[in-house]
């Protein structure tokens, strides 16, 4: 077998970052794509191997233009795209929430998803070994006050996963989610920074409540997601398509 060829969008640094490592540690030929020019230098020069280029994936024309880039790079191959970019958007009650930002959080969470996975199904209809893993959300199977424009993208995931694998599955090409709970980093820290702004609690206490609706009393490690997405997109994964899969430490509820 060829070696593997992945796409993994926003992966230089946090999820994403794990993501590309786990799939190099297995081998894999990786390419990333991220705003984040700084972090992706810092990547390369941890992981010299992997391909890396900088875009603005709400910029359509933009994401267009790296991804000829990209898959040019890959060899014109690809068997696994990991659909990672994301934004937390604002934390307010939606009565506040400005019509422009929740704009930003759509065309970035979901039009920039749906047009990179358009660019790269003809690839993907070619591999033996296609695989699509969406990064959907704890926020994606429970409501979340406060933080409805990225709730109501996470739950647009898991419509566009199920929808897509019944598509694509006479190709042979599987679609998956994955639904990451509190994940142990800077971003989730910043989450519970604006909840303990709106709420007017402390950041601790923040942090213990969103631990309180865990059976496990510790937040995700982004590896155990990296081996999660690896797995899906591995032989061993090959019959198992249309899922949304928590790793969240059984959360019961967010917000």
């Amino acid at each position: 077998m060829r070696q593997q060829k992945v796409l993994i969008s926003a992966g230089a640094s946090g999820i994403g970052k794990a993501i590309a490592e786990i799939f190099l540690k297995h081998g894999a030929k990786v390419c990333i794509i991220d705003i984040n020019q700084q972090a992706l230098d810092a990547f390369q020069q941890e992981q010299p191997e992997i391909l890396a280029f900088s875009a603005d994936l709400s910029n359509l024309d933009d994401l267009a233009r790296v991804f000829q880039n990209a898959i040019q790079a890959l060899g014109n191959e690809l068997d696994v795209l990991i659909n990672n970019t994301g934004v937390s958007g604002p934390t307010m009650p939606m009565h506040e929430l400005d019509i422009q930002e929740w704009n930003k959080v759509i065309q970035i969470n979901l039009n920039s998803t749906f047009r990179l996975t358009q660019l790269v199904i003809p690839y993907l209809q070619q591999s033996e070994n296609a695989a699509i893993v969406n990064m959907s959300s704890a926020a994606g199977r429970f409501g979340y006050p406060n933080r409805i424009a990225y709730s109501t993208t996470k739950w647009g995931l898991v419509g566009f996963t199920k929808t897509l694998a019944m598509e694509l599955g006479k190709f042979n090409i599987r679609v998956n989610a994955i639904a990451p709970g509190a994940v142990d980093g800077p971003r989730f820290q910043g989450v519970l920074a604006q909840r303990a702004a709106v709420s007017g609690r402390t950041l601790q206490e923040e942090t213990m409540d969103a631990l309180a609706v865990q059976s496990l009393k510790y937040m995700v490690n982004p590896q155990h997601i990296g081996e999660l997405a690896y797995f899906l997109a591995s032989e061993a994964g090959r019959s198992i398509s249309g899922q949304l899969i928590p790793i969240d430490g059984d959360t019961q509820n967010v917000g």
